[in-house]
């Protein structure tokens, strides 16, 4: 007798060992039909599974996020069996699930075209339509390496031969095609109705650049036509608000290959950079932060006290002078610790508050790097906290607040909290982690944010809170932090004398807002879709004549624009060239410029200008000193329109 237990606590008894898909038939046959996999005890398993112990059992669907991940995963194998169908000599290699989707590695002696996709995608379709059964089998390594040899896969061999020698492999078979997998997959083909190839790029295999180059296909997966659509679309309108496309059309910035993963700023793009700097940098100034900076080279003695020469050393980039050993400083931390080291501290001065905008190096590998995105080079909105244990729930408070605030400034109103806690492998007391874990929970709650809890996602020297921004099509960009540290104070040895009289060591909060400025201003422009609010816009007005006859009065209206504002210069551009006024704005509004100011005979008579908004919005003619209100109001109130 086995007795199945249901998520909904109901139990069901069977006279001996049950599949999953016969469990789900005796439930209905909507569920039958419906099932891709089970989840045995936590485990997901395929439905051909046999369950022979009393156990607890979810039938998982295309509703389930585990359906999704099936789905996905057996998509990749029929783009592999569709490959091998259409190009027998073609050699498979793996095909994991990722975000969105899944890939596939393929050794071929030329390169897929788009045609090919096309015509993989048509023939994934086709299989797809014969609703072949996928079975699993298991084998001995040396059995199964045989097997792929005798097939001419020589990568799954090496794959096999990799695995510890006497343990089982399973194999998945649907039609004539079969594949080295630890599952589970769908039941059939036939369920796999909603993918899309997206791209062919290049893959070392293992990831090793001495190693040959794969071609890799990229697909996407989703349980329904409607999801598909959703995520095609989503795409469409991402590879619209591209950075990089929008980088070279705005002419913000340019990566060249003589600096890979290093950005070269244009005027427009460094007046951008300085915006959000010069911003940032006033909020150091109104939450008592005091701004330092610290060296990027840094001799490799202080990496190796604080573990990152142990566990960091291959993403440094080093140097060496006089025999002696550098290292280009990943993250700003060491330096800040040096910096309060120098003179004695006292529980009088904390909490002390130190914030730089770091310049950080580290050696990404080439194929991650993307745009302004992914960079080797990169400046953080760093700040650190050194404060008494009973000081971090109070900081932690008033940092979300002041975070929140930030991110609304910048047109961001959707984020998403995430509580990282203490990992299996740690230092430090667990009376300690429960302090700090205790002050960041108790920090969101008394913020009125709802949070999830991400079990083993802190760091070894402590728990940490994520802040995740939603952006305007839905995707999600991790960019603020805070850390709690009692490792590097101890490792570092920095004190402060308490209240007693006696030496305490200081916890460390590690905080960033915006985090990499590079990151962050991608993000914006993305969001943004390049037409940046009035108070980022590298160029915020532009002064258009009709005729040449307008020309002394333009470049008057500019001038006094310039210097309308108090504290603050106007960044306006005059275009008095001798072209249509029609081509003109339209040059302009390409640009995306939040203002656009047209003068002709009739505006100059009456000291006048005809104000175009950005979205081809006529506000119609006004006096300067109208607009200027207008403009003004934008940047006071940091409006994103």
């Amino acid at each position: 007798m086995v007795q199945i237990t249901l998520p909904d606590g109901s139990k069901r008894d069977f006279p001996g060992p049950v599949t999953v898909a016969e469990v789900a038939a005796s439930i209905g046959a909507g569920l039958a039909k419906a099932a891709l996999a089970g989840k045995v005890d936590g485990k997901v398993v395929d439905t051909s599974f046999s369950i022979s112990t009393n156990s607890a059992l979810s039938i998982i669907t295309a509703k389930d996020v585990e359906g999704l991940e099936v789905i996905r995963h057996s998509t990749a194998h029929l783009l592999a069996y569709a490959v091998k169908e259409l190009f027998p000599d073609a050699q498979v290699t793996i095909g994991p699930v990722i975000e969105h989707g899944f890939f596939y590695d393929f050794s071929y002696k030329r390169p897929f075209t788009p045609e090919d996709l096309g015509a993989i995608e048509k023939k994934m379709a086709e299989l797809a339509a014969k609703d072949e059964p996928v079975t699993r089998r298991v084998l001995p390594c040396d059995e199964a390496v045989a097997l792929f040899l005798g097939m001419g896969e020589k990568y799954k061999a090496e794959i096999i031969a990799s695995i510890p020698a006497g343990e089982d492999v399973s194999l998945y078979r649907e039609g004539k095609f079969e594949d080295l997998c630890r599952g589970p997959h769908v039941p059939s083909t036939g369920k796999l109705k909603h993918f899309k190839l997206m791209k062919v790029a290049g893959a070392y295999w293992r990831g090793d650049h001495r190693n040959e180059m794969l071609q890799r296909i990229y697909g996407t997966a989703w349980a329904s036509k409607e999801e598909l659509q959703q995520h095609l679309t989503m795409l469409e309108e991402a590879e619209k608000r591209d950075h990089r496309k929008l980088g070279r059309e705005l002419d913000l910035f340019h990566i060249d290959d003589h600096a890979p993963g290093l950005v070269f700023w244009h005027p427009k793009g460094w007046t951008l950079w300085q915006g959000v700097e010069q911003y940032m940098r006033q909020v150091y100034r109104d939450n008592g932060y005091q701004e330092v900076k610290g060296p990027q080279i840094i001799d490799k003695t202080l990496w190796e006290k604080t573990g990152h020469w142990e566990k960091y050393r291959e993403n440094m980039f080093t140097t060496e002078s006089e025999k002696r050993e550098y290292a280009l400083k990943p993250m700003n931390c060491p330096g800040h610790i040096l910096i309060y080291k120098q003179g004695i501290k006292s529980y009088r001065d904390l909490p002390l508050r130190y914030g730089e905008f770091g310049q950080c190096h580290r050696n990404e590998p080439s194929g991650g790097l993307h745009g302004i995105m992914r960079v080797r080079g990169f400046t953080q909105d760093d700040g650190h906290i050194f404060c008494t244990e009973d000081q971090i729930l109070d900081e932690c408070v008033a940092y979300t607040a002041l975070l929140q605030k930030v991110y609304q400034d910048f047109g961001f109103k959707n984020i998403i909290y995430k509580i990282a806690t203490r990992p299996a492998q740690r230092i430090g007391s667990d009376e300690v982690w429960d302090k700090a874990e205790h002050a960041l929970t108790e920090s969101l709650r008394r913020s009125g944010c709802e949070f999830v809890v991400s079990p083993g996602e802190g760091a070894f020297y402590g728990p940490k809170i994520e802040y995740t921004l939603k952006d305007a099509i839905g995707r999600q960009w991790q960019c603020g932090t805070m850390q709690v540290d009692f490792s590097m104070p101890e490792r570092l040895d920095a004190e402060y004398v308490g209240e007693d009289g006696a030496r305490h060591r200081p916890v460390m909060l590690h905080r960033a807002i915006v985090g990499s400025m590079e990151r962050f201003i991608g993000i914006l422009i993305e969001e943004s879709a390049g037409a940046l609010p009035t108070w980022l816009a590298p160029v915020q007005v532009a002064v258009l004549n009709i005729t040449d006859a307008q020309a002394d009065y333009c470049r008057e209206i500019a001038e006094n624009l310039r210097k309308s504002l108090p504290n603050q210069e106007l960044r306006v551009t005059t275009d008095l060239r001798n072209e249509k006024i029609t081509y003109k704005i339209r040059e302009h509004s390409m640009q995306k410029l939040p203002y656009i100011l047209v003068a002709g005979d009739k505006e100059k008579a009456v000291g006048a200008v005809a104000v175009r908004a950005r979205g081809n919005r006529d506000l119609g003619v006004m006096t300067l000193d109208a607009f200027v209100k207008i403009i003004a109001q934008d940047i006071t109130h940091k409006s994103v329109v």
